[in-house]
């Protein structure tokens, strides 16, 4: 037996012992690295949520088919979605890439030559093929970080989805509110108006004057000023659902001229589930994992690198004189290649890899405490609004009935127009504060939703 023959049984002999991977860090120790200081606790602290299973389809709750259609429109025509969606296939075919170097690389070459008076032909044509024997796991590790990167890159585009989703609920509740906050300031101008007609009237029967004309012309004036402020701020928040859709803003859209009720109590299972569950921190924890093949696949780029190459090919001339013409030739080989000395890059590219990896880790923490911390805001934010609500509909009943006694004892003559403006004030101060508390709860229950990772849609059967 010949050495390459030899070199070769040796080299297929060592290819089933190449080195296992080894698996990245558990959830756990991630988790107790990233948030050494965060201790899940039995229950949400900022109200007592049902701790039943988080659910999804919440956007089915608010019972708007316009904002159901609206949603789909996003997810079909959002710039941000599309590149989201961009990213995933540029993902998948990296994985396809970081695979193709665990199989052998074949190539075939040719030439066939013509003859003419002058000259002869030289044929030839040949097989090749070569593989690189993945002992050391570092194709394999490169493969993982492709795998995990698709994997993250496919969550985020899940959690892009879903902020999507809650992006266009809460543009279309502000926009309803919006809507409602104008009504209210052209009730307050009409009722500027009818101040203005009524102190006019006063001044013509002799119990008024110019001065109060005067007050009631400018606080007219100041209520028109803020309707025209409201009723843009109106045009922009229908603009703003327009873009988040992918129409043109051109403020047309119909936006409903009542605010939808408010769904009931949300499950919000229990803060050791949350991090499982979100999309966002599970493509930081994937992260962690790609950095951590990232440092394998970079420390098994020191060892030895072993590459069998084959051929077979056949070379024919009627000007070159062979010993067997038309005879084809086969051959095999093996070659190794050990980095010695690269002045030290690839130990200083370990350290970079090893960095990415603790800042990964990093992420991930940040990821999980900004997750804890938006579902307890969003619950502390609804209960406070929740409390809110009640105390401002009886401030605005009690400034209803106070501005109707102000006007009826100014219009005898037994009490001044300051009294009536100021009461004026007082009640389109409440309502509107009403309307924005209602908007808000809105809201911070789509942001509840959000926060706690439940799907905007139904599951898929």
């Amino acid at each position: 037996m010949n050495s390459r023959a030899v070199l070769l049984l040796w080299l297929l002999a060592i290819l089933p012992a190449g080195c296992a991977l080894k698996s990245p860090p558990e959830r756990a120790d991630v988790q107790a690295e990233a948030l050494p200081g965060v201790q899940a606790p039995d229950g949400w602290r900022s109200g007592a949520a049902p701790a039943d299973a988080v659910q999804d389809a919440w956007l089915a709750g608010f019972a708007d088919p316009q904002l159901d259609a609206l949603v789909a429109e996003a997810l079909a025509n959002n710039p941000d979605l599309l590149a989201a969606a961009a990213r995933v296939e540029q993902a998948a075919a990296y994985v396809e890439s970081a695979a193709s170097g665990l199989y052998p690389q074949v190539a075939a070459m040719g030439n066939v030559s013509g003859k003419d008076s002058s000259s002869g032909t030289v044929d030839y044509y040949g097989l090749f093929a070569s593989w690189e024997l993945d002992l050391w796991g570092k194709v394999r590790s490169g493969r993982e970080v492709a795998s995990l990167q698709l994997v993250s890159v496919q969550l985020a585009q899940a959690w892009a989805q879903e902020s999507m989703a809650a992006m266009v609920a809460r543009a279309w509740f502000v926009a309803s509110e919006a809507r409602l906050q104008k009504a209210v300031a052209d009730d307050m101008v009409a009722a500027a108006e009818r101040l203005v007609a009524l102190a006019r009237e006063r001044q013509r029967v002799g119990i008024g004057n110019e001065y109060d004309v005067s007050v009631a012309e400018a606080s007219l004036a100041t209520s028109r000023d803020a309707a025209e402020q409201l009723g843009l701020s109106f045009r922009q928040s229908v603009q703003a659902v327009e873009t988040l859709v992918g129409r043109y803003p051109a403020a047309e859209l119909d936006v409903p001229a009542a605010l939808p009720n408010l769904p009931g109590p949300v499950p919000a299972g229990l803060p050791s589930e949350l991090l499982e569950r979100r999309p966002d921190v599970i493509a930081a924890e994937r992260r962690v994992a790609a950095a951590f093949f990232r440092v394998q696949e970079t420390k098994a780029a020191r060892l030895p690198t072993i590459k069998l190459n084959t051929s077979f090919s056949s070379l024919s001339s009627d000007l070159v004189l062979l010993k067997e013409q038309d005879d084809p030739v086969w051959g095999f080989g093996g070659r190794v290649s050990v980095p010695l000395y690269l002045g030290g890059g690839l130990k200083a590219e370990i350290k970079v890899r090893t960095a990415e990896q603790k800042e990964a880790v990093a992420e991930y923490g940040r990821a999980g405490a900004s997750a804890f911390a938006e579902v307890e805001q969003a619950l502390s934010a609804g209960y406070a609004l929740e409390a809110r609500e009640p105390l401002l509909q009886r401030a605005v009943t009690e400034n209803d009935r106070a501005l109707a006694l102000a006007e009826t004892r100014y219009r005898v003559g037994s009490d001044d127009l300051r009294a009536v403006q100021q009461q004026q004030m007082s009640l389109f101060g409440a309502k509107s504060a009403l309307l924005r508390v209602q908007s808000e709860q809105l809201v911070q229950r789509i942001n509840l939703h959000l926060a706690l990772g439940g799907s905007f849609d139904a599951p898929a059967s």
